[in-house]
């Protein structure tokens, strides 16, 4: 029996490319979405749809998750993993970043949810995994902005949760610490991503997005009466 389609946001790089690896070598046809086509192609994987969304663009979105389901059936999981680490201090920060980082990753969560989440309560299953950070649960130097959209992304998720359990749609939450990824190449400020890699260093190194990946696929291959709600993991030697 063929395996239900994955939609995987933000998946040119880091937790999502590792994630679509993994999922795909499971067996799973994919939409795979990122602004970066090329890197999607890159990935040479079987049954699957890559296309180039920014996910800020809600009809983007939709249409490609339309014409996923008419290839390869329903969506029966959204990985929603796009979004932007811009840190910076509140008082000289560009308002400009905090605008990206709501948008990408409050907005852009919500525009994924919404894309797949009418059919899932129709069918009476699916999965919505929102991956946030522990910086949706405490809070950081330099990163007021970026912590407020993720506490969001925390509380959307918990929120969303109570409103679909009944129709049998499982929400989780992914949230990991310090990750191997691009993400703090976008941070502006050389000082502010230079203390942050050494803090990176201080805790022996961040996590490989594949860890990630295993931690979303396990919360996603439990039975359907099972939800994980929240699965919070960091690197052995980062003590916040």
């Amino acid at each position: 029996m063929s395996k239900p389609l994955i939609v995987i946001t933000g998946a040119s790089s880091g937790i999502g490319a590792a994630t679509a690896r993994l999922l795909s070598s499971e067996g799973h046809p994919l939409l795979l979405l990122a602004r970066r086509l090329e890197r999607l192609e890159q990935l040479g994987l079987p049954e699957t749809l890559c296309r180039r969304v920014d996910v800020t663009d809600r009809d983007a979105l939709q249409a490609a998750v339309r014409e996923a389901e008419e290839r390869f059936g329903p969506v029966d999981a959204i990985v929603n993993n796009a979004g932007a680490m811009l840190l910076g201090r509140i008082a000289d920060q560009e308002a400009e970043e905090w605008d990206r980082m709501v948008d990408l990753n409050i907005k852009g969560v919500l525009y994924g949810i919404r894309a797949v989440l009418p059919g899932m309560v129709a069918r009476g299953a699916g999965t919505i995994i929102n991956v946030s950070s522990v910086a949706g649960r405490k809070t950081y130097p330099n990163h007021t902005a970026y912590v407020g959209t993720k506490f969001a992304v925390h509380a959307m998720s918990e929120n969303l949760r109570e409103e679909v359990a009944s129709a049998g749609v499982r929400v989780v939450t992914i949230a990991p610490g310090a990750v191997e990824t691009e993400l703090l190449s976008h941070t502006t400020d050389a000082r502010i991503r230079g203390d942050y890699e050494a803090w990176k260093k201080s805790a022996g190194g961040a996590l490989d997005p594949q860890a990630v990946a295993e931690a979303i696929a396990y919360a996603y291959r439990q039975p359907p009466n099972v939800t994980i709600r929240e699965i919070v993991l960091a690197a052995t030697g980062q003590e916040s």
